[in-house]
């Protein structure tokens, strides 16, 4: 299922959300009403964490993770991430890296086996981006764009890029993630995927301005509508990479 939602009145509530198939953080100074949407579909099986980072609210934007880990920017504080390590399971593994671009969320996509990362990211960066999600890492752009993480967003299951992608790069971002995907936008129209979408491999939340046209786009690649529990995802998932590669 896809769900809208809309945080201050505002339909990107990507920007304010980092939801993966353990855990969700929600920056603080939102609706009652957009944590209740959030708390009533996820909280009975995964952590939601209230918090900032680096005192602002667009968590989304700001950090990048998965199932294995979290990765935060430098200008997150001590308090910030001791309240978010407290909060999360001990087998999620939270860094904060040392790395220029400090809007990570920007920067990097991913899902619990492949991360898409900015050409200029920093070698150390990429070396702890693989580590710490244990992940596979390429650097790459969509559709000529160096800010992976805002046009494109992907799952397990499938994912979203936005629509100037053309097909043959389509195919291209297909086979390195081992995973289907289509080309199509978010909040009536825009291209900037990841700002109006949060989704994991059984849900997904869209701003309150997406159409339901999109919505059906939504839950078709992410194959919402087979994921009707969480245990699910963890079955019938593609091996990493380097084993398809040996």
């Amino acid at each position: 299922m896809a769900f809208r939602a809309q945080f201050q009145n505002s339909s990107d509530i990507g920007v304010f959300t980092r939801l993966t198939n353990k855990y969700c953080l929600i920056g603080l100074g939102g609706s009652e009403n957009f944590y209740s949407i959030f708390e009533g579909e996820l909280s009975d099986h995964i952590p939601v964490i209230h918090s900032t980072i680096a005192g602002t609210k667009i968590i989304g934007r700001m950090t990048t993770g998965n199932k294995n880990g979290l990765l935060l920017p430098s200008p997150t504080t001590d308090q910030e991430l001791q309240l978010i390590r407290n909060s999360l399971p001990d087998e999620i593994v939270v860094k904060r890296i040392d790395e220029r671009m400090t809007a990570l969320g920007n920067c990097i996509a991913c899902n619990d086996y492949v991360a898409l990362v900015h050409p200029e990211i920093e070698k150390e960066t990429e070396e702890l981006i693989a580590d710490t999600l244990q992940v596979e890492v390429f650097r790459q752009t969509i559709s000529g764009e160096a800010l992976v993480g805002t046009y494109c967003s992907f799952t397990n299951q499938g994912g979203l890029v936005h629509t100037k992608t053309n097909v043959e790069e389509q195919d291209e971002l297909s086979s390195l993630l081992q995973i289907p995907l289509v080309s199509g936008t978010v909040n009536k129209g825009s291209d900037l995927i990841s700002a109006g979408l949060c989704v994991n491999d059984w849900i997904a939340f869209c701003g309150i301005d997406t159409t339901s046209t999109e919505i059906t786009t939504i839950e078709n690649i992410f194959k919402l509508d087979e994921q009707k529990f969480p245990l699910k995802i963890f079955h019938n998932l593609r091996d990493p990479i380097v084993d398809q590669m040996v």
